[in-house]
């Protein structure tokens, strides 16, 4: 069974019983998938360019859109126009292949893995992962990598509540690290 028909016939229900939803509708939902690399060192580099470029389109199956400066920044040598960094957005099929390939392939391939952080959800309802290696992904062979990069994935779901988001995340089989409290019951880093 793959991850979207999980996720109708097991989490819209476990979720409904958990937060006490009386519709099926007010269930949360997964929007939208977005992979992203800022470039930094790479600015000027046409071969970093490149190889971002073709890790995007191996990982995801899709053509990155070029971000660019909207204004120069001198400390940084950036001028406005400038590429700063790529992105990648899947929705519908595409997304769910890529976030059963996330869950069940590339998280586990991470070193020194103890699970994916809780702290990364913000504001509006969407969870951030960061890659330190791109190398993670089954479609990166290592033997042909000549510059190593990391990546962010950043998943887009319709509620604004973490608690929420992190269950409809936890149901789809994503492994978050349990965090260590102290006394006070802040979390530690």
């Amino acid at each position: 069974m793959d991850l979207k028909e999980t996720y109708k016939t097991a989490v819209v229900p476990a979720l409904m019983s958990e937060f006490g939803y009386k519709n099926p509708n007010q269930v949360p939902k997964v929007l939208k998938v977005t992979l992203n690399i800022g470039l930094g060192k790479g600015l000027k580099d046409a071969k970093f360019l490149e190889t971002a470029e073709n890790t995007f389109k191996r990982i995801s199956g899709q053509l990155p859109v070029k971000t660019k400066a909207s204004k120069s920044i001198a400390a940084f040598k950036i001028r406005e126009g400038m590429v700063v960094g790529m992105k990648v957005t899947m929705r519908g099929k595409r997304m769910w292949d890529f976030l059963e390939k996330l869950v069940k392939v590339s998280i586990p391939r991470i070193r020194d893995f103890r699970g994916i952080p809780p702290t990364g959800f913000d504001a509006m309802g969407s969870y951030t992962l960061g890659f330190p290696e791109h190398t993670a992904f089954p479609e990166i062979h290592t033997d042909e990598i000549e510059v190593i990069h990391g990546l962010q994935v950043t998943i887009s779901m319709s509620t604004t509540k973490a608690a929420e988001g992190k269950a409809l995340l936890t149901h789809l089989g994503f492994p978050f690290a349990v965090q260590d409290v102290d006394k006070k019951g802040k979390a530690r880093t």
